[in-house]
């Protein structure tokens, strides 16, 4: 029988796994709490992929504090407990070999090798299982789940823009549309994101970093820096660029006649003349990404709305015009009412002298 104190703990378990928001990718972000008789015998939570998963640091927790004995426990966790051995053993079996009693579980893994299985593990060697569905511990691994079952990442664009929509004036100038308080709230978004892509276009107008530079998103004294990809088809991306430079692993996508002339950098061949956006995403899921930032321009930017492939927009609005002759949101060719593309708002929030706009796409059938 589901109690309120069920789900009081299981809440907890979400909160303890954003503490792998900015480092456990490719892994899912998971917490656990283990409770006998009222008591918190443990908490864990998952940190870097090829360490402890939650369960296991959630049991190391409990070891210390001189709980060394676990049967009979409940453990509480966001995610469904692994039930394969990956970089490590599956946490199903180390969670029957303690003894406990019960197992609660926000959502259910959708990796293949699990889906299920490890609810049936559990139940097998006689543990009891209840699964408590919370839509926070959805939305925390909503890139994760995308890339499980679609095979593609979370798509978040990001933009800012003026009052009358612009993102630059008509010499390309961009910097700095925003205040500083809405360019320090992008690097949360920059953090929590596997890759950051964008166009040749910007990266030859204001040669961005594209990097962490918080360290309030360090964990352990380490940022792990997120993949910054630039979709340049014909490879111009100038050696001295700011983002070649800064800490972090770039990947150059180019159609397939560019030729290869900087060493050093990764360079992938998506389409024939102009970069393949589909089949970049699905490349960007096969290493594991998943949520990727895209910062770009308004002709990759209106690409990525045209073709459908966002999950979220994200505008930051200063409260200034630059006027009509200054460059727009996006480039999009829509001819009627008719053709324009809907969202709808998630939220609005004031950050510093600017708006922070979050929108989801609507009619969106992907």
């Amino acid at each position: 029988m589901i109690q309120e104190s069920d789900l009081m703990y299981l809440a907890a378990t979400v909160e303890l796994a954003e503490g792998g928001l900015f480092s456990c990718t490719p892994n899912p972000r998971v917490g656990c709490i283990i409770v006998r008789d009222g008591q918190v015998l443990g908490r864990g939570w998952h940190t870097r992929a090829g360490e402890a998963h939650a369960e296991v640091a959630a049991m190391n927790d409990a070891l210390g504090r001189g709980f060394a004995d676990l049967s009979g426990a409940t453990v509480y966790v966001s995610l469904e407990p692994c039930a394969f051995r990956g970089r490590t053993p599956p946490c199903s079996e180390g969670l029957i070999r303690a003894g406990v009693a019960r197992v609660v579980a926000a959502m259910t893994d959708p990796h293949p090798k699990v889906a299920g299985q490890g609810f049936a593990q559990l139940r097998t060697a006689g543990i009891e299982v209840d699964l408590i569905e919370l839509p926070e511990a959805g939305s925390l691994n909503a890139g994760y789940s995308k890339r499980m079952i679609g095979g593609r990442p979370l798509v978040r664009l990001k933009v800012a823009i003026s009052l009358d929509g612009r993102t630059a004036m008509a010499t390309g100038e961009s910097q700095w549309i925003t205040g500083a308080a809405a360019r320090a709230d992008v690097m949360y978004w920059r953090a929590r994101s596997c890759a950051v892509v964008t166009g040749i276009g910007t990266v030859l107008a204001d040669d961005p970093r594209l990097n962490v530079r918080d360290e309030a998103y360090a964990v352990d004294g380490r940022i792990r820096q997120p993949l910054r990809v630039v979709a340049d088809a014909r490879l111009r991306t100038p050696s001295e660029a700011a983002l070649l430079k800064a800490e972090g692993e770039v990947m150059l996508v180019h159609g397939e006649g560019a030729r290869p002339r900087l060493e050093g950098v990764e360079h992938v061949a998506l389409g024939k003349t102009r970069v393949d956006l589909d089949l970049l995403l699905e490349k960007l899921a096969a290493r594991g990404c998943n949520e990727v930032l895209v910062e770009a321009g308004a002709t990759l930017l209106g690409s990525f709305i045209e073709a459908r492939l966002w999950d979220e927009l994200i505008v930051y609005m200063a409260p200034k015009f630059m006027g009509s002759d200054a460059r727009p949101f996006a480039q999009l060719p829509l001819a009627t009412l008719k053709e324009a593309v809907h969202a709808r708002m998630l939220d609005i929030t004031q950050v510093g002298d600017d708006l922070r706009i979050r929108l989801l796409p609507v009619d969106n059938d992907r």
